[in-house]
């Protein structure tokens, strides 16, 4: 059990420093612009990986609630780790992105200059980011490996598969970080991650109560009073996130279109 725990500590910040330092001596990249990107590779893999995981074991569990799979505890304990990291990479981002600010601005002190001060702006920033991962691994571990008693290895399934649309949100950041978000391929990624995030996530929630609602044979609006607390609790904090992020994804989205049918000026 720790095994895997301690191969995700290692893994994850493992490939980041590894990404960075390819960047930088293969590509020349500078060290903050290297740190970007490669958040974005490691937030990518983990994804794909999660995303694999939840095709074998949805594809595997015939019976929704009683089936089990081994990967679906294993890849719990071995990914509940990147969440941890990603906090720390995010706050990596977010302070090379205020030093490159402070320099083109010419600052030497201030903001640009303290980490203490540049953490409390990034908690402030990216607080619904933070409070979800700190939730990830503060309840959704403990109700996915203990709480649940094995059982519902299908929707744990499916709760991976919410990680299909990460790959084209970071490879939108990577296009917004080197100015190319006027191209063709930043068009066509966006249509796709607006089509995945809400499918993916948007939907996900009232799918496996859908489920739930047809394994049960029961009403759809009955299913919060049968399923277990944990479940109810996970997707009353987890769902709106989804809504709210899908929102931003939509309004990014519409000024894109707004800012491309401007006609430029003369």
């Amino acid at each position: 059990m720790w095994g895997l725990v301690a191969a995700g500590c290692v893994f994850f910040p493992g490939l980041f420093a590894l990404c960075k330092q390819t960047l930088k001596l293969w590509m020349g990249c500078r060290d903050g612009e290297a740190a970007m990107v490669s958040t974005r590779v490691v937030s990518s893999l983990q994804a794909i990986m999660a995303s694999t995981a939840g095709c074998v074991i949805v594809s595997s569990c015939r019976d929704v609630l009683e089936d089990r799979h081994w990967l679906t505890e294993a890849y719990i304990l071995f990914a509940t780790p990147y969440f941890a990291y990603d906090i720390y990479a995010m706050f990596l981002c977010y302070w090379h992105r205020l030093q490159v600010k402070g320099h083109e601005e010419g600052q030497v002190g201030g903001v640009a200059g303290s980490k203490r001060a540049a953490a409390v702006g990034y908690l402030r920033r990216e607080k619904l980011m933070v409070l979800h991962h700190v939730f990830m691994v503060a309840f959704c571990f403990p109700a996915s490996l203990l709480w649940r008693g094995g059982r519902g290895d299908y929707f744990q399934g499916v709760l991976f598969l919410a990680e299909l649309s990460t790959p084209c949100v970071c490879l939108t950041k990577v296009l917004i970080q080197y100015k190319k978000q006027h191209t063709l391929l930043h068009r066509v990624n966006g249509v796709l991650m607006l089509l995945l995030f809400f499918f993916c996530r948007v939907l996900l929630f009232p799918y496996l109560y859908f489920c739930y609602s047809r394994y049960a044979s029961v009403p759809l609006h009955l299913v919060p009073l049968l399923a277990p607390w944990q479940c109810n609790l996970g997707a009353a904090l987890l769902w709106p996130l989804q809504l709210y992020w899908f929102t931003l994804i939509c309004r990014g989205a519409l000024r894109g279109q707004r800012t491309g049918l401007e006609p430029e000026k003369t």
